[in-house]
């Protein structure tokens, strides 16, 4: 009966984070690049959301790993795929919070340094393709939550 309760929680854990998590990404973040005026204040708002989402998502996707395999050892064998889908969230949450992020803080942390906009410094393309990295990361997040909940909701064959 207590694997009954964490398939429960596990459920609503995975379906608040992936909500959560792609609410930021594609409907307040959009939101705030039309809604400012500055979009370098809206990418400094932006970057913050972005971090809070890794920072949680480390924490939520190991969290998550933990009661998967406590439901793998309950022999209920659906929650073994789910620890791959919720390693490649953790790999994802991991390479933005502690690669992708800092190193874009930074090179914009240089170019305000200079009395520019990071688009307007030396440090644009890099920055670019950086971003692009990162938004390739979280479409894979996003995409891999999405599997995930959709396995998490599914009823048991």
């Amino acid at each position: 009966m207590h694997h009954i309760r964490t398939q429960r929680i596990f459920s609503l854990i995975s379906g608040l984070w992936v909500g959560g998590f792609i609410a930021i990404g594609f409907l307040v973040i959009p939101i705030l690049f039309s809604s400012l005026g500055d979009r370098q204040v809206a990418g400094m708002v932006a970057a913050n959301l972005f971090k809070v989402t890794a920072y949680a998502g480390v924490v939520i996707s190991s969290l998550l790993m933990v009661m998967a395999s406590v439901l793998v050892r309950h022999e209920l064998s659906r929650y073994r795929s789910m620890r791959w889908i919720l390693l490649g969230m953790l790999a994802c949450a991991v390479g933005a919070a502690f690669i992708l992020i800092p190193w874009m803080n930074s090179l914009r942390d240089q170019a305000l340094y200079s009395g520019l906009s990071v688009r307007e410094s030396s440090y644009a393309v890099l920055f670019g393709r950086l971003h692009g990295a990162s938004s390739i990361l979280f479409m894979i997040q996003a995409l891999l939550g999405l599997a995930l909940v959709w396995r998490a909701t599914k009823n048991a064959d």
